[in-house]
């Protein structure tokens, strides 16, 4: 059990995760404007996003069907009836004074994710899903005493996905985020980039002695990365630990996680839902769906994330760990089962999660970005399977293939590394090299085994690394006997 030892006792965290997923849809929620990331702003903006009197929302059933989608791929309820209501508050980048969202009749119901840690695993539940509207985007930094107002955003249909309050350490909420990600990039609901905003954490961190069961809620908002959700968990509950113990009281707020500086800082008071006066919005009508449609879409559901990784685990013989790794993102996936067509698929995953994951991440790059393709890692490994080359000339094509891009065959072709094989030029090497060193050889016949490890290297070395070390073994002990 993760616990935070305090001065008087130890004290335990109890963690919900709100997550906005923004929905793939060409178009957003409530118009035809588009929802397109990237765009100069205020160019995607419909009049309705914009807030003109007499503009009426028209529910976009593309983001319905990514809700549902996105529901029975966390396990949960599909509610045949749900509701659209207004959230109220005044905010310069909300242009009608109220955000449309579904409080009380949401659209998606009570469902789960099961997390791996290095705990075992665990399943966290799912409160639920609803769908609502995103506001624009303030933009503070472009002039030292105005603020300037994006509504590209405005509109944008968004999933917020409300976990119970199950977790109960960074890693078991970090899980979870990773897990969350893996999901809709999967369903292809959500793309989960962190950092343009698509997919956004509402950390609620509280902490309770032991075995109590008082729980005080803080919420820490917009925390746009997994390390990022992982130290504000841990750095928000070491201060309200501190807090209790010195005999003070921690407020109900909401809080800005400040990663430069390693703190949370207070935003506002904690709203409760009375504060907003949430009522039925007069202008949708509520949404009844059918078993026909839901059912059609579960039947149109991808492999996740989870029934891939036991997959791999039971057809292709790697570890949960592996399977694991292997699974979290959908492009990694989808590159390591190209990569393994006619090869072996340990050794493969060997070299995905060892040569490849090291060199991209040394470059700042992703498995969709790949200097080295699937089909051109998974020949590599055939050409070390076959006695083309050996494990240690492989790493060296493979930086060249990361280099250029070419493929293993066509550099070791014209590198001239491909590995010796002619038994008859290995045996005159290997009595040259007995020869010169009669010392030893002479103490491997008193005995001492070891030294046969040495010739093998004297072996390598005099070759360039060309020789099949394990047919060098098989000559070797030839030799040593007659």
């Amino acid at each position: 059990m993760y616990t935070i030892k305090g001065n008087t006792s130890d004290w335990e965290l109890v963690i919900g995760l709100e997550v906005h997923c923004q929905i793939i849809s060409k178009a957003k929620v409530f118009s035809g404007a588009s929802a397109e990331f990237g765009a100069e702003q205020n160019t995607h903006v419909s009049l309705v996003d914009a807030a003109f009197p007499g503009m009426l929302p028209v529910l976009n059933e593309e983001c319905i069907r990514q809700s549902v989608k996105t529901g029975l791929g966390l396990n949960a309820k599909i509610n045949k009836y749900s509701r659209f209501d207004r959230k109220n508050y005044f905010y310069a980048d909300l242009p009608q004074g109220y955000q449309i969202s579904q409080l009380y009749y949401p659209i998606v119901g009570e469902g789960f994710i099961e997390v791996h840690t290095s705990e075992g695993d665990r399943r966290i539940g799912v409160e639920r899903l609803h769908l609502e509207q995103d506001a624009g985007k303030s933009i503070h930094d472009m002039h030292p005493s105005k603020s300037f107002i994006d509504l590209n955003r405005s509109g944008v249909g968004l999933m917020e996905i409300v976990s119970k309050p199950d977790m109960r350490s960074p890693e078991e909420a970090g899980e979870y985020l990773r897990q969350l990600r893996a999901i809709v990039r999967a369903l292809g609901t959500c793309d989960g980039n962190m950092d343009e905003g698509s997919m956004r954490c509402d950390v609620n961190v509280s902490v309770r002695k032991v075995g109590k069961t008082i729980l005080r809620d803080r919420e820490v908002k917009n925390v746009n990365s997994v390390r990022f959700v992982m130290q504000a968990i841990e750095i928000e509950a070491n201060r309200q630990v501190e807090v209790y113990e010195n005999g003070g009281t921690v407020r109900q707020e909401t809080r800005l996680f400040d990663p430069n500086n390693g703190e949370t800082r207070p935003m506002r008071s904690k709203e409760n839902a009375h504060d907003y006066r949430y009522f039925p919005d007069p202008d949708l009508l509520p949404v009844i769906l059918t078993d026909e449609y839901i059912e059609q879409i579960r039947a149109s559901l991808p492999e996740l994330p989870e029934a891939k990784k036991k997959r791999y685990v039971a057809e292709l013989g790697l570890t949960d760990y592996d399977a694991h790794v292997l699974t979290l993102d959908v492009e990694t996936s989808r590159y390591f089962e190209e990569a393994i067509i006619g090869q072996d698929a340990k050794k493969v995953a060997n070299w995905v999660m060892g040569d490849l994951f090291g060199y991209l991440n040394k470059n700042g790059l992703t498995v969709s970005n790949s200097p080295v393709s699937a089909k051109n890692l998974g020949a590599l490994v055939g050409l070390i399977a076959d006695g083309t080359i050996s494990g240690k000339i492989a790493k060296e094509v493979f930086e060249i293939m990361a280099e250029t891009g070419k493929e293993p065959a066509v550099i070791v072709e014209e590198k001239g590394l491909k590995q010796e094989s002619d038994t008859g030029a290995i045996e005159k090497l290997i009595e040259e090299i007995l020869s010169a060193n009669q010392d030893k050889v002479a103490e491997i016949k008193a005995g001492k085994d070891k030294l046969k490890g040495w010739f093998v290297g004297q072996i390598m070395k005099a070759s360039g690394g060309k020789v099949n070390p394990a047919l060098a073994n098989q000559l070797l002990d030839k030799k040593l006997a007659e």
